[in-house]
């Protein structure tokens, strides 16, 4: 099939890319290349895409809604995936009108899109942290989302209800998942693993939010490109549900769907992870919890595994092993 994947020079984008060329597919790739992290690093994933001659390559914010439409017509994609995204929790406290114009404003020239093309399959990124001030362990699709704590959950919430609008008015079937912490090779640098392991290389210490006390639900980035890969070839149908928790719409081909491990895994043990895996100590600087941080994350895997028949499974020790072994090719960092 042909697949246009918006955001792949970023973590998420570039894996999929990956695991759908290995399969035989076509990507066309679209990325603004911004300066939120190091554009070094995303070059780097792009040209290793770029040796497959099963992908194309396009740089370009989506704002530049004429454009958007004139590539993605000229792929005629059978599925869109939407992955590109301002991302960062705490970032969206500093610079929150990157936030507007990149979530909102390019989401929706994606939506336009999609309604011209009709492809079999519209799937969009969201985020765990649309759950907000939710405290009903774990979180389940079908709970509310009405509480945001931070501006980037806000505007992904806002894409969920964009693309459920888009759905019912021009019966696009469309899948928004939501992400639980993910990590792995080629990972984000402002995300707290790799952050971590350069300072701990670097012999330098670590801030550590919430005393250590917080619990996320890392989720390894294999096992979320898997789950993306088979929710494409199920695309929802409008007026059947899979289960009592289906997210299913009742009035649009439209669900949200969880992709987490289901696991949550206490800050102070992903550290000890980490320290295992580089052989070395890390000096750790404990600080209070950041504003719009969260006590806790928890995925309900049950929706996914239903559909799918798929549930996120690889063990924190071997995937920040595996961030390890990369970071260290990657960047000839001993120690």
């Amino acid at each position: 099939m042909q697949f246009v994947i918006t955001g792949t020079a970023g973590f998420i984008g570039f894996h999929l890319a990956r695991r759908l060329m290995a399969e035989g597919h076509g990507v066309t790739g679209i990325d603004g290349m911004t300066t939120y992290y190091d554009v070094a690093l995303k070059k780097a994933r792009v040209a290793l895409l770029q040796a497959s001659n099963l992908y194309q390559h396009h740089a370009f914010m989506l704002e530049e809604a004429g454009k958007l439409q004139e590539t993605m017509a000229a792929a005629q994609p059978d599925v869109i995936i939407h992955l590109a995204a301002q991302a960062g929790v705490r970032y969206s406290l500093d610079a929150p009108r990157t936030y507007l114009d990149s979530n909102i404003m390019g989401t929706f020239n994606v939506m336009e899109a999609a309604r011209l093309l009709k492809p079999r399959h519209f799937l969009l990124a969201s985020t765990s942290s649309v759950y907000g001030g939710n405290t009903m362990m774990p979180f389940r699709e079908t709970d509310r989302t009405d509480h945001p704590l931070t501006f980037y959950a806000a505007t992904k919430k806002a894409t969920e209800d964009m693309a459920h609008s888009y759905a019912h008015l021009w019966s696009i079937p469309t899948t928004a998942f939501r992400f639980f912490t993910v990590y792995g090779p080629w990972g984000r640098p402002d995300m707290a693993l790799f952050k971590f392991v350069k300072a701990t290389l670097a012999g330098e210490p670590i801030d550590v939010y919430g005393h250590g006390d917080m619990q996320r639900d890392f989720t390894y980035i294999d096992d979320l490109v898997e789950a993306v890969v088979r929710l494409t070839d199920h695309p929802p149908v409008m007026g059947s549900p899979i289960g009592d928790h289906d997210s299913l719409s009742v009035v649009a081909p439209y669900r949200v769907v969880n992709i987490g491990a289901g696991k949550p895994v206490r800050l102070t043990a992903f550290i000890d992870a980490i320290e295992r895996c580089l052989g070395l100590p890390v000096k750790k600087n404990f600080m209070d919890m950041q504003k719009g941080d969260v006590p806790q994350t928890f995925a309900s895997g049950d929706l996914l595994e239903k559909i799918t028949g798929y549930r996120p499974s690889t063990p924190v020790a071997e995937g920040v092993g595996d961030f390890v072994a990369w970071y260290r090719n990657h960047y000839g960092a001993a120690g």
